[in-house]
């Protein structure tokens, strides 16, 4: 272990409340510019209107920022939450935490919904939510210590810059010899030297003796942790049972508890094997639907798919079952030992990896036209390492390869690398650029958006081509589906709040696997519904995975296939089981839209939230290029013909794409004024006033902000 030290500037002790009904009923407010700690509760309106989670985070954000706060500013804010049902030992999915922050990448507030121990414990040590302001020089770290009362804030130096190392020395000198008693958060060089950092959260594997990782990847959270100079979050707690949480109802909580795990225990194995391969299925299965993106999007399949599947994994992963939470039968956060990476400084090291997922095999591997698993894996590793999101790394590296191979960049551009599709030693070069901040990686490192500016005005690229081919939507580069022939994907990223993320917006495969929605009304109508479940989780501090990845075995025979009714009538009655809240499954609705129309106000706020920024490119709707016109002509001519009984005889490629652009565009657009209508929003996609308050979220700056966009009550 390097030399290192920590020194306290500043102790706060605290009594902690009693957890009861799933809330600590306080917060915890942190300024690192002054060392200001501040303990406030949290009012009964608030609680009944936001839940906890992500709709904690976002009402301390607003009250945090105003409209002109930019990301670096040091009055934005990190704030951290769990949930009410967060921290519970026997429900699978049940230790996520959630980050919420304005985000380097589009300018407005972001979420991430990640494991690991850090939500339950914070909750456990007493706070429903952690907000965290100010700047400082001087590296950081915040140690919260539930089991003594006490929080800390050392000034740091000496500690390790990659989040491995600097983990494992946090783990062990905070936890006086119960290592699994800590959760720590940090950054790392990437975050700090790209807008796409992310944040690392541990749990502690008594297995395998070593802490290991989820991300909270998206939107650059990690660099405005690493811009306020913070090095790590630290929270200490004791044992986690049923009781903690002291649910109003411990044998109702224990009884929808068992029938879950059970089915999830019987089925996983018949049907995606989570247990065992993780998320890794997908790849198959995306491949076989033409959704697996290839080649920064343009294709869905491709032939060497197989090499990043889910049985090169099964191979790969070692095995054991492992949760991210306890209790969790989902157990879907597997690792590769002794690996040994043949570049950057671990070069030729054991090392330990934690996963890869799907996200990171199709955006690392068949979107750069990479199908080695051994490099997918390399850069899953160092992305982790330096604390780099690999969706964002992913796509983007993909933009700027194909950038590459249509002559809007070149080698003297690159700094002499070659960025063809399947460059692999160049891509991990790459990465080690862009967490060093250095060469042609610096430039990576800024993000699509950026990247398209930065080459039309430096290198003269096309900025036409560049807008069709550049994979982001309000400035978030896309995660890892094709969307081409899914209009509900298209609308489910398009219309996405914080941006093209999959948590929000995952309708590929209820849309194109199972075919649940063949019409345009339903897949505008799951539109609406979809995004408001996949908040609701957000907002308890739980995993998505267990509603619809596995799925009752009778679940095709019901009326609405699409919403998995039984697993959310579990929800429900898991619900009022810890808080004592009555709940069917539309109230599960309810209580997130109030929150999701909130985040769309707040995207208003910050000078977004209109139908403009609803746009997506163009590759997201269909063909760009000849090439992938042809690629795929008899379905586009199909397409033309017999739906939209166009006389196509005699047309060239070009004026055949010219014509299925028009069409999709034009779907894409009465989508969008459908889904807007449904949710009770303007033309321009501003929820009405009349929204607002049938929700009650009529609140301080609210309306104000409506009127301000010209939305009058």
């Amino acid at each position: 272990m390097p030399d290192y030290k920590l020194n306290v500037v500043k102790t706060l002790d605290y009594k902690r409340p009693e957890i009861k009904k799933g809330y600590a009923d306080q917060t915890l407010s942190v300024n690192i510019s002054n060392q200001e700690m501040t303990i406030k509760p949290v009012e009964p309106k608030i609680r009944d209107i936001f839940v906890g989670g992500k709709g904690y985070d976002l009402w301390l954000l607003w009250n945090a920022v105003v409209s002109t706060t930019r990301w670096n500013d040091p009055q934005n804010a990190i704030c951290i939450a769990s949930g009410p049902l967060g921290g519970t030992p026997i429900y699978p999915g049940s230790g996520k935490s959630i980050v919420t922050s304005l985000s380097p990448l589009t300018g407005s507030a972001i979420d991430s919904n990640v494991g690991g121990y850090f939500g339950p414990y914070l909750k456990f040590s007493g706070f429903d939510a952690l907000q965290i302001q100010g700047k400082t020089s001087q590296d950081t770290v915040i140690y919260i210590d539930g089991i003594e009362g006490q929080i800390l804030i050392l000034e740091a130096d000496g500690l390790p810059d990659n989040a491995y190392a600097l983990s494992e020395l946090l783990t062990g000198h905070f936890s006086g010899g119960k290592p699994r008693s800590i959760s720590v958060v940090s950054a790392g060089p990437g975050a700090r030297n790209t807008l796409m950092g992310c944040l690392n959260f541990t749990w502690y594997d008594a297995k395998r003796k070593r802490a290991r990782y989820k991300q909270a990847g998206r939107g650059g959270i990690g660099t405005v942790f690493a811009d306020k100079g913070l090095k790590a979050l630290v929270v200490r707690w004791d044992t986690v049972t049923v009781d903690t949480n002291k649910p109003a109802d411990k044998d109702g909580l224990k009884d929808v508890a068992k029938l879950h795990s059970r089915e999830i225990v019987e089925l996983d194995p018949k049907q995606n094997e989570m247990s065992r391969i993780g998320t890794t299925h997908l790849v198959t299965i995306m491949n076989d639907h033409d959704l697996l993106p290839t080649h920064n999007f343009r294709y869905g399949s491709h032939p060497q798919a197989p090499n990043l599947g889910q049985e090169v994994y099964r191979r790969l992963f070692d095995p054991g079952f492992d949760g991210c939470w306890m209790g969790c039968t989902v157990a879907c956060s597997h690792g590769i030992k002794d690996f040994v990476p043949l570049t950057g400084p671990f070069k030729g090291k054991k090392v330990f990896v934690d996963g890869p997922e799907y996200e990171t095999i199709a955006g690392c591997g068949s979107n750069l036209g990479i199908f080695d698993p051994h490099t997918v894996v390399e850069l899953n590793f160092y992305c982790d390492a330096y604390g780099l999101d690999t969706i964002s790394v992913g796509t983007g590296i993909a933009f700027v390869m194909e950038c590459f191979e249509m002559g809007l960049i070149d080698k003297d551009h690159t700094g002499g690398m070659d960025l063809s599709f399947g460059n692999r030693l160049n891509a991990l070069h790459l990465v080690h650029q862009m967490a060093a901040g250095e060469g042609f990686g610096q430039i990576v490192g800024q993000g699509v958006r950026k990247m398209k500016e930065i080459f039309a005005a430096k290198f003269s690229a096309d900025t036409a081509v560049m807008a069709d081919i550049g994979m982001e939507a309000k400035g978030l580069e896309f995660s890892e589906y094709m969307t081409k022939e899914s209009l509900a994907q298209q609308g489910g990223y398009g219309l996405a709040l914080k941006g093209p993320q999959h948590d929000e917006a995952w309708l590929i495969f209820l849309d194109m696997v199972h075919n649940f929605m063949p019409t345009f009304e339903q897949k505008a109508e799951a539109l609406h519904w979809f995004p408001m479940f996949r908040t609701w989780f957000s907002l308890c501090g739980l995993c998505k995975l267990p509603w619809n990845d596995i799925l009752p075995e009778d679940n095709k025979d019901t009326e609405e296939p699409a919403k998995v009714i039984k697993h959310l009538q579990w929800y429900a009655d898991y619900f009022s089981a810890v808080t004592g809240r009555s709940s069917e499954p539309d109230d599960l609705i309810k209580m997130s839209e109030a929150v999701y129309n909130f985040q769309r106000i707040f995207n208003l706020k910050m000078g977004f939230g209109r139908a403009e920024h609803d746009d997506l490119p163009y590759r997201a709707m269909g063909p760009v290029t000849e090439l992938e016109y042809e690629s795929r002509a008899e379905r586009y001519d199909t397409q033309l013909k017999d739906t939209h009984q166009i006389d196509i005889s005699g047309k060239t490629t070009a004026e055949k794409t010219a014509l299925l652009r028009k069409l999709r565009c034009e779907q894409y657009e009465k989508l969008k004024i459908a889904v807007y209508r449904r949710r009770g929003w303007t033309s321009d996609g501003i929820p009405t006033a009349e929204t607002v308050k049938r929700l009650g979220i009529d609140l301080a700056g609210v309306l104000e902000t409506l009127e301000a966009n010209g939305v009058m009550e």
